[in-house]
């Protein structure tokens, strides 16, 4: 008989038919009753095996068990579940020590331990549940693209160009350690190395996806991305996950229409997709609130706040009346602000929060940043101060969007490389879009698992990828 998937079986209104099942045991209880996982989704099925089931057996059913159960599906008499697994026979696939597991229900291990023993921690209910999310946000990202026409373009991980000319890059190299060798001025002979020139990690894929979107009108990447940079915060990686559109003839107004339809689809495709997982999370997450002092509580649930934000178009301000509403607020007034406020700053986290939970509500777009904080490729306003650039802040988490149009006028982009003193020579290829047919173009990036950490409420970045990579971190 070939095996069933429990969410199949949960799914199915019918009783009194034959099944398989395969799983791992999550409890055992009265030597009779086992609660069995496999994954499918969030619930358990509970298989009944008979007490004439060999003692030998018995034994061996432990939580962390992995198990197959072969027998009928029937109307449950007990208490929380519709059907159970009538079991005939029950074969031990793979054994687990008891004594040694560390996922036992009664131990209830934290967040913080579940990182050291990541390889186990999709078997607990909060990070299968995130995981499936996971899933199904990265399936909506293709769905979304592609019924707009979307090309889904592969750009490279390894590099030699700094995207956002941050520095904060990896090494890639071949080159030995000991003995490495060196030029007669003493500098690293890259030119001995695989790739004959200093290469890195890529921190995005946009400068390649610009390039494909100026033949192919509007393309998107998804892929992983690399930044050494020394932060142990919660919001921080070192290897991480970006979606990055560009599309050809757009300005930053289609460019802010865009993105904010992507993020309310995401949301809308999670509500209607993962019900049964959201609605774990949410419990959850209020249960978390429940144990903060009342001055930390979020005002709104999981589920509230998706909804929300998925159904309230999004605010749009400029950035001038960004910090205008910031040096007008009683946040700011109290100095409860820990970083300062004033026109030409980078906005903290606390200024985002800000606006988007006490000032706004709802999620805010910020567009016409000052060009002396964004990277060299934005395009340059009217008014010579401030560049087409665009965030997206969401309640909760801050920036989770960050995009502008483009500079599609040579002479203008030629003059920004020069004035923050990055080589021509290293982006002709860049440059050529503009000498070859150069049309206004726009485009965004948004962080994979901020989105993930927005739709499924978990407060740490490390806790929504699967083996996170941070300063001192790299294990499994």
């Amino acid at each position: 008989m070939s095996r069933s998937k429990i969410k199949s079986i949960l799914d199915h209104q019918a009783t009194d038919y034959p099944a398989s099942v395969k799983g791992w045991v999550r409890s055992f209880r009265n030597n009779q009753f086992i609660a069995l996982n496999d994954g499918s989704c969030q619930a358990n099925l509970q298989v009944v095996i008979g007490l004439e089931t060999d003692e030998s057996i018995v034994k061996r059913i432990t939580a962390g068990a992995a198990i197959a159960a072969h027998g009928n599906i029937v109307a449950s008499l007990g208490k929380g579940q519709r059907v159970e697994l009538k079991a005939d026979s029950i074969e031990i696939l793979g054994d687990c020590d008891g004594e040694q597991y560390p996922l036992q229900l009664k131990n209830r291990p934290s967040l913080e331990y579940l990182r050291e023993i990541a390889h186990l921690r999709f078997r607990t209910n909060t990070f299968s549940a995130v995981f499936r999310v996971r899933h199904a946000l990265a399936f909506a990202i293709h769905q979304f693209f592609n019924e707009r026409g979307f090309v889904y373009l592969h750009t490279p991980v390894i590099t030699a160009s700094d995207a956002e000319g941050a520095g904060e890059m990896f090494r890639v190299t071949t080159l030995p350690f000991d003995g490495t060798p060196r030029n007669e001025q003493g500098a690293v002979a890259f030119s001995e190395d695989f790739f004959g020139r200093a290469t890195n990690l890529t921190v995005s894929g946009q400068l390649e996806a610009e390039l494909g979107a100026m033949a192919l009108g509007e393309v998107y990447t998804f892929g992983p991305t690399f930044r050494a940079e020394n932060s142990n915060t919660a919001r921080h990686l070192a290897e991480f996950w970006m979606i990055e559109p560009e599309v050809a003839f757009a300005d930053i107004h289609d460019n802010m229409n865009l993105a904010e339809d992507f993020v309310r689809y995401l949301i809308r495709y999670a509500l209607e997709h993962c019900t049964e997982d959201l609605n774990f999370l949410a419990q959850r997450l209020a249960d978390e609130e429940k144990n903060k002092p009342q001055q930390e509580r979020s005002g709104m649930g999981l589920l509230e706040k998706l909804t929300s934000v998925a159904e309230n178009s999004f605010e749009r301000i400029t950035y001038t009346e960004a910090i205008g509403i910031l040096l007008a607020s009683p946040a700011f007034k109290k100095k409860k602000f820990q970083y300062e406020v004033k026109w030409g700053i980078d906005l903290q986290s606390e200024h985002e929060r800000y606006l988007v939970e006490k000032h706004f509500g709802k999620p805010v777009i910020v567009r016409d940043y000052p060009k002396e904080i964004k990277a060299f490729y934005m395009r340059q306003n009217e008014d010579g101060k401030t560049v087409a650039a665009m965030d997206i802040l969401a309640p909760g988490i801050g920036e989770i969007v960050g995009g502008s149009q483009r500079e599609e006028r040579l002479d203008k982009l030629s003059q920004r490389m020069e004035e923050m003193h990055v080589p021509h020579e290293e982006l002709y290829w860049y440059l050529d879009t503009r000498r070859f047919g150069t049309a206004p173009h726009a485009g965004f990036g948004l962080g994979f698992e901020r989105m993930v950490q927005f739709v499924t409420g978990m407060g740490n970045i490390r806790d929504v990828i699967p083996f996170p990579r941070t300063p001192k971190n790299a294990e499994f």
